[in-house]
């Protein structure tokens, strides 16, 4: 069977890997880790420009809250404190940097498995996220099975408003997914997720499946699966390949590995939801009479039907979070648009992704889930299946109507 998108440009990641493999492989086999540069450059402009910065309205303590949250996203882990045996990154910021701190990035994590002739996906020993680091390194460093005959990438998605986005009630999604005037050939789906912060079903809303419902169940799966990092949402280290074997040779700290800080009680699951939770959303660029003209066009082509302008948080005990509207540009719904990345994960299917936001377009580049899309342009070139009438009016648009829907669309 043909591997999903071997059209996606892998050579950046590889690159990244290599740059960074061949630092591992100086290291003796101990519990040292690599010494790279960890932290993302200055924001300097992007910064000025507003990205980054707390959501307007916070009290003092919840700005207290987000500046421990925010030292907490940029700490390089050690090995000593829990970091590994694999892993992809030695801290939050290390894949969330552009254009600041909380951003997205350029570093894409790998995805592995199996697709059967029915269509149906299994996922590998250990899981479909291959870690492309151990310590020690190289004994324990995960490998793409023989038989997968799907390899997917990944790009890290910006975190800016994302406290807004958990404060979107479960029922203003559900009303999306049952709507009954939704244009010919769009259908669009909640993912419902058995949330592991709260012990309840929920409506999924972050990462590419839309595989998580709240800031800190995706907090506590970034912190064990990205950085090794088990906590008290997920105690159990993962094995190398699902080696248990390896793992008890090579794992020598006791897990959970996070535990809360003796002085405040909370561990740097809660400090990194605590940042995503108070990150301001990504500020418009400048309103001119074209990206005017460009979002009547957006409507007008059918874009609105699944990158859906604006929702509304629910009630809040925080003010700032206290029924506000979230100008995110999607329905976060599942959607079969032709660029799925073949990776099954709980109930989204391997051809299904979630609807990207489109605030803060301006900043991302390359785009789509893999980094395949060079321009707007061939992003939009890309949709099929669900989005194929959409892709057709925007290919009849004149030459005028397209330029003003590209400034609207930059101007995000």
């Amino acid at each position: 069977m043909k591997p999903a998108n071997q059209n996606a440009r892998p050579f950046l990641v590889w690159a990244t890997v290599a740059v960074v493999a061949a630092e591992l492989s100086l290291m003796s086999c101990g519990t040292s880790v690599p010494a790279f540069p960890q932290n993302p450059p200055p924001a300097g402009e992007a910064a000025a420009a507003g990205f980054g910065q707390p959501l307007p309205g916070l009290t003092p303590q919840q700005l207290e809250l987000f500046g421990e949250g925010r030292d907490d996203f940029l700490e390089v882990e050690t090995a000593e404190e829990g970091l590994g045996p694999i892993f992809n990154g030695l801290s939050c910021a290390q894949c969330h940097s552009v254009p600041t701190v909380g951003g997205g990035g350029f570093i894409n994590e790998v995805r592995a498995g199996r697709l059967d002739a029915s269509g149906t996906f299994h996922e590998p020993p250990g899981g479909s996220l291959m870690n492309m680091f151990s310590i020690p390194p190289h004994l324990a460093q995960e490998i793409i099975p023989a038989d997968a005959n799907v390899v997917a990438f990944r790009r890290s998605i910006p975190l800016f408003g994302n406290g807004l986005v958990e404060a979107i009630p479960d029922e203003a999604i559900l009303a999306l997914a049952n709507l009954t005037a939704k244009p010919p050939g769009v259908a669009g789906r909640v993912h419902r997720v058995a949330d592991v912060a709260s012990g309840q079903q929920r409506v999924g809303r972050f990462g590419w499946k839309a595989q998580h419902a709240t800031l800190k169940s995706f907090a506590g799966d970034a912190y064990r699966n990205e950085m090794g990092i088990t906590n008290e949402l997920f105690p159990q280290e993962n094995a190398p390949n699902g080696d248990e074997a390896l793992l008890a040779l090579v794992d020598r700290i006791a897990d959970p590995e996070d535990l809360p800080d003796p002085a405040t009680g909370r561990s740097g699951v809660d400090k990194f939801a605590n940042f995503m939770r108070f990150l301001a959303p990504p500020p418009r660029g400048p309103l001119t009479d074209s990206v005017r003209q460009g979002e009547l066009v957006f409507h007008q082509i059918g874009c609105a039907s699944c990158h859906t302008p604006s929702l509304t948080t629910g009630p809040s005990a925080v003010a700032a979070l206290d029924r506000k509207p979230v100008p995110l540009f999607s329905d976060l719904l599942l959607h079969d648009i032709g660029t799925g990345d073949g990776i099954a994960q709980d109930d989204a299917r391997p051809n299904e992704i979630r609807t990207p936001a489109l605030w803060g377009l301006r900043t991302r580049s390359p785009l789509l889930h893999d980094g395949r899309a060079a321009t707007i342009e061939d992003a939009i070139l890309t949709h099929a299946g669900e989005a194929s009438t959409v892709r057709s009016r925007f290919g009849a648009l004149s030459a005028v109507e397209r330029q003003a829907l590209l400034d609207f669309l930059r101007s995000l």
